[in-house]
């Protein structure tokens, strides 16, 4: 028998990192409200009380950019200085030009349907039945931690509990098969006058005990929170942030690999987004279809080009058919240039605000179309 720990780590909306991916978001879902359009490339960078936006935004709209992060951040609950940063004193600095017409020649096309891809690179989507999401199991409980640690702070049931925060799931895997919790790590930010065992107490009762499942856990499963005893200098006051850094909680939280393009910021042209929810879209249907128990596709694209220049199924021993097979299959159901994605997926909606947190896969909190399992009987339908 083969035996494996698998690590994911999740983080809450007021980590910095997270507050940049949510402004930058924000400011592409306003830009897209009022011109489908646009073309965004927007990032942040924040560090003690200074925000910088910056980026490439061509469009037909005017927004408000200043005010939109502002909302942002008042939303997450930073509205003291005390907790690192406060919504109304932010100092905010705003760079932002057109995108380039080099790639705007590259990306728009006569015929919509060869509009080119925005960049070049890969991208990957990978999708398991270990769990109903279809997600690895580490990342869908490291989410769901994080996302109550947020819950129990924002309705005031843990007075005490700052907005930043981080959490982690260590997973015994037998076969491939998760079999049990190695250990559950929970850092988060808290007022001063507070004990780190009250504290303990609070999360396990309050976070840990509602959202893991009893029988994953047993008398040898290690639970850590707040490891240095302390966490009280939080946000942007401990720690800059940055759009995009944290890919990895963003996708599979490491149990599938990574093309590199961060998501947040990026309008649906931008196919480090776009085609990274196809591939999504793609790994869960078949997945969802039997076709495998698990699954990991991968996509490459040029600039300027619409079709991929490769496409890749790989089902670690699980298909029901070969891979090269099921790849081919893959190519007759979907269609993966850019502009067939954003139709399908309906891309051009200002959607994207809610994934800068909690993940952008496996949300069961939201609807999100590259979450739907419509293509699968079809592909279920090549097993006759």
């Amino acid at each position: 028998m083969k035996i494996d720990f698998l690590a994911s780590e999740s983080v809450t909306e007021g980590h910095p990192d997270k507050i940049c991916d949510q402004i930058s978001d924000a400011i592409l879902d306003a830009y897209l409200r009022k011109d489908p359009l646009s073309r965004v490339a927007c990032e942040c960078l924040i560090a003690g009380d200074k925000l910088v936006i910056a980026g490439e935004i061509t469009s037909k709209a005017k927004v408000d950019v200043e005010k939109i992060a502002r909302g942002v951040i008042k939303n997450i609950g930073y509205d003291d200085v005390k907790k690192g940063l406060d919504y109304r004193t932010v100092k905010i600095h705003v760079f932002l030009n057109s995108q380039s017409p080099d790639i705007a020649m590259g990306v728009s096309k006569n015929d919509p349907l060869d509009q080119g891809a925005g960049d070049q690179g890969m991208m990957y989507g990978y999708a398991t039945n270990e769990t109903k999401t279809l997600m690895p199991l580490p990342i869908f409980l490291a989410h769901n931690l994080a996302r109550k640690l947020a819950e129990v702070r924002k309705s005031k049931k843990l007075k005490f509990l700052g907005p930043d925060g981080k959490t982690q799931v260590t997973m015994e895997y037998h076969d491939g098969k998760p079999v049990r919790i190695q250990n559950i790590l929970i850092s988060t930010q808290h007022s001063d006058d507070v004990t780190t065992e009250t504290i303990r107490k609070a999360l396990i009762k309050e976070v840990i005990m509602p959202v893991i499942p009893k029988k994953m856990m047993d008398k040898n499963t290690d639970i850590f929170i707040n490891p240095t005893g302390r966490f009280v200098i939080g946000g942007p006051a401990g720690d800059s942030g940055l759009t995009g850094r944290k890919i990895i909680v963003d996708t599979y939280g490491g149990l599938a690999k990574h093309g590199g393009g961060a998501f947040s910021g990026k309008d649906p042209s931008k196919v480090d987004r776009s085609a990274a929810y196809a591939m999504r879209w793609a790994a869960k249907n078949l997945v969802a279809s039997g076709l495998a128990d698990k699954a990991e596709v991968k996509v490459a694209y040029a600039i300027g080009m619409a079709k991929p220049l490769a496409f890749n199924v790989n089902t670690f021993g699980t298909g029901k058919l070969p891979d090269d097979q099921i790849a081919k299959i893959m190519n007759e159901v979907f269609d993966f240039r850019p502009a067939s994605i954003i139709k399908e997926l309906k891309l051009l909606q200002p959607i994207y605000l809610p994934t800068a947190s909690y993940g952008h896969f496996g949300r069961t909190d939201i609807k999100l179309p590259w979450e739907e399992t419509n293509r699968a009987k079809k592909l279920a339908s090549y097993l006759k």
